[in-house]
């Protein structure tokens, strides 16, 4: 089985149903089980600032699907919640990115794990850190960034406690 993180972003709509609706349809797939979902934390835009703040949340999951497969299915579930890819970091009603791959380092074409930027932001740091444990390799990097970056300059606020996956694909927004 592979141990996979996901970070899953949302600015456009109903913010918290749509991240609900991803991880719903996460559960729902065949080889995948998602064994825990981050808090929820609202978090300025970056790149473009000219948006409406995002929610973003960190998913670990297990998965007997590929990199690559485990790539098409985030892309699906993008698409069948309507994403559009008008421009870079511009508004999205939702976004899945493959952060970690067990401990991989995988660059293909469509797919860069860890993803590349990860260690730079601490709106994917933040609720990363509050599902995994300090490690060695790549979970290990993340604490030691996190550890450098002014969380509260970057604008990541709790917004939701965490509950357990159960809870949160079937509460209410």
């Amino acid at each position: 089985m592979n141990t996979v993180y996901l970070s899953i972003g949302t600015n456009m709509g109903e913010r918290e149903a749509n991240l609900k609706l991803a991880v719903k349809l996460l559960t729902e797939a065949q080889g995948v089980r998602v064994e825990a979902v981050s808090s929820i934390y609202e978090t300025a835009p970056v790149g473009f600032i000219e948006q409406a703040a995002f929610l973003n949340i960190a998913v670990r999951l297990t998965t007997d699907l590929s990199s690559a497969k485990m790539l098409h299915l985030c892309q699906k579930i993008e698409q069948e919640l309507g994403r559009i890819r008008e421009f870079r970091w511009g508004p999205r009603i939702i976004d899945l990115d493959i952060l970690l791959y067990n401990h991989e380092n995988i660059e293909t074409e469509s797919l860069i794990v860890p993803h590349e930027r990860m260690f730079e932001r601490a709106f994917v740091l933040v609720p990363l850190m509050e599902i995994s444990t300090p490690a060695t390799g790549q979970l290990g990097r993340a604490y030691e960034a996190l550890a450098s970056i002014d969380i509260q300059k970057e604008g990541v606020v709790q917004w939701k406690k965490s509950v357990t996956v159960e809870e949160f694909v079937r509460s209410e927004s």
